[in-house]
């Protein structure tokens, strides 16, 4: 069975009173299911600014600059396909690749907005 690692920044970084952590790396089956997490400690406000970085997931391929996949949330960039999908609320979000392909083996960064509740 041929096997995609989807490689993910080992983070748990601190800023002020907010931390991000994702996880080391997680892998997949061509063709497979993976989900990426990351939790926000304590709980972030999805900021009221209309800049698309804003609670947003970036795919980075080796030698290659970062690419903005999903933004606010779960709003598809252009481009991004269907089967990248986020979700999440407060504290946890996820990034969810369905049908995962070879091109899909990457670094991905999640970046929130450091305004707190």
């Amino acid at each position: 069975m041929r096997l995609l690692y989807v490689f993910v920044s080992v983070s748990s970084e601190s800023r002020g009173q907010v931390t991000v952590t994702q996880p080391g790396a997680v892998s997949s089956a061509l063709g497979g299911s993976v989900t990426i997490r990351c939790t926000v400690s304590p709980q972030v406000a999805v900021g009221s600014k209309s800049g698309k970085e804003l609670l947003a997931w970036y795919q980075q391929r080796d030698g290659e600059a970062p690419k903005l996949l999903v933004y606010y949330i779960n709003h598809r960039a252009s481009g991004t396909p269907d089967r990248f999908t986020g979700s999440g609320t407060k504290t946890d979000f996820t990034l969810t690749i369905s049908g995962v392909q070879a091109e899909d083996a990457a670094v991905y960064y999640f970046l929130a907005d450091l305004m707190t509740l």
